[in-house]
């Protein structure tokens, strides 16, 4: 039977109150051909997550309705390994209740790490695409230590970076560390050019089930997103990582590692979602960007720098070459192609500025 997992914004939440809750689900079940599962219960953000297996959506929402007379913010459909890759299997149960191993409750928040990585060469005319997918090494020595932190691998869909969720916080910022200092050791090896490579890594933390159509799509998004502001060999992680971590560590005293404030997450993803949904228009600009949010050049620019540490230009200039890098992998266009898909009326022109970042040149790699 599919599965669907919801989610209920209550204040005040009481524990007993949710026990008894799914006593009066339970009455009306077998009436739609519902079996809610389990539940995740976040006292201090007033969240409920609900698994449950159900013909359809309609079948979910009438419970509900029937029950308390009303339905859930949302329902998703959710594909069976999916979910069990994002939110673990053979979990401890409290009569129904999702709880952890120290038998607080299970808050529901994921946490996924992004890892971005591609080799270097020295020659500008370098048309070794392998060079910008993957290294063997450094994938290897990610994925030994992934196990170490109850890290779960997720495939990334085309994209040929690296995607690991957690269930907890710490074990999640642990994980980075150590795959930063285990890659800054061996790239101070002159002798192995399997590490002449650049790395950086995004980690976020969020609930499975939003309002947005996608279960732990937010999640994912915000991940992605940090690794690509982050700077060569750094770690930037949003705030809710750093909440929700229990480890005792000084994220200034650590030069590679960037924890984003609330605010200017929430001004970053507008700043994405702007740029992303522009990316493909040759005349998007600055002076656009500075409209589209309403704020003057002036402050767009100290922002911007604040937060990704790169200009307004550079910013929309990386989100386009992300972009290329990606069209480039999929091996199905040209230049002048992938030059307008990203917004730049001239093939020369986009095809310097991918080699100013990637230190390969786009057309080479294309022929």
């Amino acid at each position: 039977m599919p599965l669907f997992m919801d989610y209920h914004m209550i204040s005040d939440i009481d524990i007993d109150a949710v026990k008894l809750g799914r006593m009066a689900d339970r009455s009306v079940q077998d009436k739609y051909g519902v079996k809610y599962i389990q539940f995740w219960v976040n006292q201090e953000a007033g969240t409920i997550f609900c698994l449950i297996e159900a013909p359809d959506k309609e079948a979910c929402e009438g419970v509900h309705q029937e029950a308390y007379g009303n339905i859930a913010c949302n329902i998703l459909r959710v594909e069976s390994g999916f979910y069990k890759l994002f939110m673990g299997e053979s979990h401890q149960l409290d009569d129904g209740i999702v709880v952890g191993k120290d038998g607080g409750l299970d808050n529901a928040f994921r946490f996924v790490l992004a890892i971005d990585i591609w080799g270097i060469t020295k020659a500008a005319s370098s048309h070794d695409l392998s060079r910008l997918i993957y290294p063997d090494n450094p994938k290897k020595l990610i994925r030994q230590i992934f196990p170490s932190y109850e890290g779960r691998e997720v495939k990334d869909g085309n994209n040929d970076g690296i995607l690991c969720v957690f269930t907890q916080a710490e074990e999640a910022m642990g994980c980075a560390l150590e795959i930063q200092k285990e890659i800054l050791k061996r790239k101070e090896s002159p002798e192995d050019d399997s590490w002449n490579i650049t790395f950086k890594m995004g980690l976020g933390g969020r609930q499975p089930v939003t309002m947005s159509d996608q279960f732990i799509g937010e999640t994912i998004r915000l991940a992605r997103r940090l690794c690509l502001i982050a700077n060569e060999g750094e770690i930037v992680a949003s705030n809710m990582v750093r909440k929700l971590s229990a480890m005792e560590y000084n994220h200034k005293s650590i030069s590679a590692l960037k924890v984003i404030k609330t605010a200017d997450e929430e001004f970053l993803e507008q700043l994405f979602d702007i740029t992303e949904k522009n990316v493909s228009n040759h005349a998007f600009n600055v002076e656009k960007l500075c409209r589209s949010i309403g704020t003057s050049r002036t402050q767009l620019y100290r922002k911007v720098t604040a937060v990704t540490g790169r200009s307004p230009v550079a910013f929309i200039r990386d989100i386009r070459l992300n972009r290329a890098l990606l069209l480039i992998k999929e091996n199905r266009y040209n230049l002048s192609e992938i030059a307008l898909e990203i917004g730049y009326s001239s093939p020369s022109y986009f095809s310097k500025c991918f080699r100013d970042k990637y230190r390969v040149k786009a057309s080479k790699v294309i022929d």
